[in-house]
């Protein structure tokens, strides 16, 4: 069971909070370029990996073989446990770079760079495609062969091509197709938000794992409640109201920590995903996005805990939902 890397999700407060439910996962990173590694803003993205509690991997983006392996070669110096190279973002910006999912389209360029990436750490290197560009030039069989050939040592595949973005129902079985082909661990991804889901994507895919995203929004608790179904563990449950309240404010309180004043605009898409199905969670996030004072939108939020359902009995310390002294 992986956490996906998500662009401007999965950041070091984010990975913190996935950790409470789920502390030995290889994390990720959210979407580095390559080309900008050595800036300032992405160095301190990945200040400080090899300190945090459990294994993160380093996802990078770019269409230069040397440029990735360069890439490769700092991250793995600032701490990462793994490379993960991006070969499946649909987003247009950056297929236009050559990067994500535009590779798909030249699979000798994509090899170039997982040999080059591979060539250059001594972590292992994985890859995130997609089943293909599109429907009629897919060929996911072919890419995968040539990317273990060149290296990889771990495949994750959407189930869906780069014209569906996140249309229709991801292909479980094309992904079943690549793992009977290789000899590589393949992790399923796409269209699995439950434990059920995981299980019949894992029964048709035969897939060695799967990886969950866009689920996680607003719900860090996801990996680790997957995991422990999925391994005949108590299933922690999904927190109550009270609790879920109690992790936005504290989501926004490191976001202010860490980034100052500007942490409340960061706060905002996570704290609209976390309050999405609460009772009374659409007037609090309506008076969230337009307040631009920090101190008012954690008196909110502290409000809103105090009076919600599914308050929890007794001490707080030491639940998932609670700050842990790690995190500040």
């Amino acid at each position: 069971m992986l956490q996906a890397p998500l662009a401007g999700v999965t950041d070091r407060i984010f990975r913190g909070l996935v950790r409470r439910w789920a502390g030995d996962t290889l994390l990720f990173t959210d979407m580095v370029p390559a080309s900008r590694l050595e800036d300032d803003r992405s160095h301190r993205k990945l200040a400080g990996l090899g300190d945090e509690p459990g294994p993160v991997g380093v996802q990078l983006f770019d269409h230069r073989p040397e440029a990735m392996a360069e890439a490769a070669r700092r991250a793995e110096a600032l701490g990462a446990a793994a490379i993960d190279i991006n070969m499946g973002c649909p987003v247009p910006k950056v297929a236009r770079r050559g990067g994500g999912s535009a590779l798909l389209r030249d699979p000798e360029l994509a090899a170039r760079i997982v040999a080059a990436v591979a060539a250059a750490v001594t972590v292992p290197v994985s890859v995130k495609a997609r089943l293909g560009w599109c429907e009629t030039s897919a060929d996911p069989v072919g890419l995968a062969l040539r990317l273990q050939n060149a290296g990889a040592r771990r495949l994750t595949l959407h189930g869906r091509t780069r014209r569906q973005g996140y249309a229709g129902r991801a292909d479980w079985a094309a992904i079943g197709a690549v793992k009977r082909a290789v000899a590589i661990p393949v992790i399923a991804n796409g269209d699995i938000s439950t434990a059920d889901d995981a299980r019949r994507c894992l029964a048709l895919s035969g897939a060695d794992g799967v990886m969950v995203g866009r689920a996680t929004l607003g719900a860090p608790w996801t990996v680790g409640r997957l995991q422990a179904q999925l391994a005949g563990r108590p299933d922690p449950g999904e927190p109550p109201p009270q609790a879920r309240l109690l992790l936005a404010r504290d989501h926004l309180e490191l976001l202010l920590q860490a980034h100052g004043p500007h942490g409340l605009l960061i706060a905002r898409r996570h704290l609209g995903w976390a309050l999405a199905g609460l009772p009374g969670g659409a007037p609090l996030r309506a008076a969230l996005m337009q307040t631009g004072e920090a101190n008012l939108a954690l008196a909110l939020l502290t409000r809103a805990a105090a009076e919600a359902d599914g308050a929890p009995q007794g001490s707080t310390d030491g639940q998932p939902w609670r700050t842990s002294s790690s995190e500040k």
